[in-house]
């Protein structure tokens, strides 16, 4: 079975981010928990998505949307922790999970841009 460290890594995202909208809710904090669980859970449905895309132009533009999603992740996670709704060891570890799949993204963006421009070459 082929290794998905993009996959599993927006899936475990995911699920930190859902456990802690639970957390956040029994404080009354609905705001930002609702918008950090569907900044989060996107980043993981649109990987998922992407898997399955109509062609290259739908796969990078579904990368694309997750990445902007982790961007957006990531800011409510620093609002949370600059907040104090959670601790900085939290914190730390949420954006590290943040930071790995936006350079994950961009890495796979960048290679699938490429690949689109050396098809088109080639065909000339």
């Amino acid at each position: 079975m082929r290794e998905d460290k993009l996959g599993d890594l927006s899936m475990e995202l995911s699920v930190d981010v859902l456990q802690l909208t639970k957390e956040l809710r029994t404080r009354h904090e609905n705001v930002i928990s609702n918008q950090i669980g569907r900044s989060a859970t996107s980043i993981c449905a649109n990987i998922a998505e992407s898997k399955y895309a109509h062609g290259r132009a739908d796969f990078i533009a579904k990368l694309e949307i997750s990445l902007k999603e982790t961007n957006e992740t990531s800011k409510w996670i620093e609002m949370l922790w600059k907040s104090e709704y959670i601790d900085e060891a939290r914190y730390k570890e949420l954006d590290r999970k943040c930071s790995t799949i936006r350079f994950l993204l961009v890495k796979s963006i960048t290679t699938a841009k490429k690949n689109i421009n050396t098809s088109k070459e080639s065909a000339k």
